[in-house]
């Protein structure tokens, strides 16, 4: 009797589990249909429609993830597309994303796509594909080429978005203004594509922003101030591109900036005019390689003590190396190559040893080492021994000859003419200084 009636209790409680259960596994029927048809219009095996019929089941469809979402049914929360997820068939070669289908997916919160669209101009995002995408959080195209046209102004509707990828695409015309209003953003990359035009003011409303990359581009025009007023900023990449003009100094106010690259440039600053100012900053890597840089080198980078790369090869900066830098403890990597420095390089020698071949020095035709002070081949110097010649000849005390206590030599200011009225001047050994140095002892001997 007991067990009879234990049974007739439990009845209701299975039949409530296993509605539960049926109510878990489904999905509703319009985002079964978009999701179907978004998968057909992609990938080119369709046996995983007939293998797996039900997308959110123990074997879902690749690259699809469901949560009910506080509801009693599944959604589609995030399509994940490429080479990088295991067992996804490829795309297809006429692979395309219909816009129509993505409207049916309310629930979406990431689509990634990666070497979808390979074929030229083979596919577009037309205006009407981010409509209606309001719980969208992840965008990410990637590595498609044939994925051309312009970015549409409407992907500033999506408001819930915090990753804006678009990657290694064929995207033309401009960055469009409206983009500043994701105010939620906080990685936007647009690198790798053909975007043109200038970096817009607006792009200022992305307070959120912590990675900021539009490298390898054809962007022109100065590089906006308002950058500077993103607090959150990271890292910043403008690398390659046609920029021009100098490095605003309210870049100088990111506190948080790790990563600073805007190398290969046609830009005039920061060596112009007024400094920038990097006290305080947090930086560990700085490319400016190639960017028509001209003035000597800030002092400002010798207070970068969590540095571990600075760039600025490729430019027209004169002046002398800072010894500041050799002092810098995480530093691992400096290249000064190319440009117009000169003097005698002070680095210790455990510095250059640390760096190795990391350490690139060449092609600054003034720049000179203290004869034997480095071990040859141990960095990229190519630079000749310093000239060092006393009017006192040998003799004399250490301060006649222009030395200091610890045994270094005073660098004179004159390297090539100029002032030579100093006991030691250094400058390198060039076939100039032999000349004059042969012609000085064939007139002593003749006398």
């Amino acid at each position: 009797m007991a067990a009879a009636l234990l049974l007739l209790l439990s009845i209701p409680l299975l039949a409530a589990t296993s509605s539960s259960s049926a109510a878990g596994d489904a999905m509703p029927a319009a985002e079964h249909r978009a999701l179907t048809d978004i998968l057909t219009s992609l990938l080119a095996d369709q046996s995983w429609a007939e293998l797996h019929p039900l997308p959110c089941s123990e074997t879902p469809w690749p690259g699809v993830q469901c949560d009910t979402v506080n509801t009693d049914f599944l959604h589609v929360v995030s399509i994940h597309i490429g080479p990088d997820v295991i067992s996804s068939p490829p795309c297809k070669s006429s692979a395309f994303l219909p816009p129509a289908a993505l409207l049916h997916l309310p629930f979406l919160k990431s689509l990634s796509l990666f070497s979808c669209f390979l074929t030229p101009n083979s596919a577009s995002l037309p205006p009407s594909i981010f409509t209606d995408l309001s719980s969208l959080q992840h965008l990410v195209l990637n590595s498609n080429p044939g994925l051309s046209g312009e970015i549409p102004s409407s992907v500033s509707t999506l408001q819930s978005l915090t990753v804006l990828s678009l990657s290694q695409n064929g995207f033309r015309g401009g960055i469009p203004p409206e983009i500043g209003r994701l105010t939620g953003l906080r990685q936007l990359d647009l690198s790798y594509n053909h975007l043109a035009g200038d970096i817009p003011e607006e792009i200022s409303g992305l307070s959120s922003l912590a990675i900021l990359d539009l490298s390898s581009n054809e962007l022109e025009g100065n590089l906006p101030s308002s950058i500077g007023i993103l607090q959150s900023l990271q890292k910043i990449d403008i690398s390659f591109n046609s920029l021009a003009g100098r490095v605003p100094p309210a870049f100088g106010e990111l506190k948080r900036l790790v990563l600073l690259d805007l190398s290969h440039n046609n830009l005039t600053g920061p060596f112009a005019g007024k400094p920038l100012r990097l006290e305080g900053i947090g930086l560990t890597v700085i490319g400016l390689s190639r960017c028509e840089l001209f003035g000597p080198i800030p002092s400002s980078f010798g207070s970068l003590i969590s540095l571990t790369a600075l760039s600025l090869d490729r430019n027209r900066l004169n002046g002398s190396v800072p010894a500041s830098l050799g002092s810098l403890p995480e530093l691992g990597q400096l290249n000064l190559s190319q440009n117009q420095l000169a003097g005698e390089i002070l680095f210790s020698v455990e510095f250059v040893k640390r760096l190795g071949k990391r350490l690139d020095l060449r092609g600054n035709r003034d720049l000179c080492a203290r004869e034997n002070k480095y071990e040859e081949g141990s960095f990229r110097l190519e630079a000749p021994a310093c000239l060092c010649s006393s009017s006192a000849g040998n003799g004399g005390n250490r301060a006649e000859r222009g030395e200091e206590e610890d045994g270094d030599v005073r660098i004179s200011p004159a390297l090539d003419g100029g002032d030579q009225t100093g006991n030691c001047h250094f400058g390198p050994v060039n076939a100039r200084h032999m000349c004059f140095l042969g012609f000085a002892i064939l007139v002593a001997l003749l006398a």
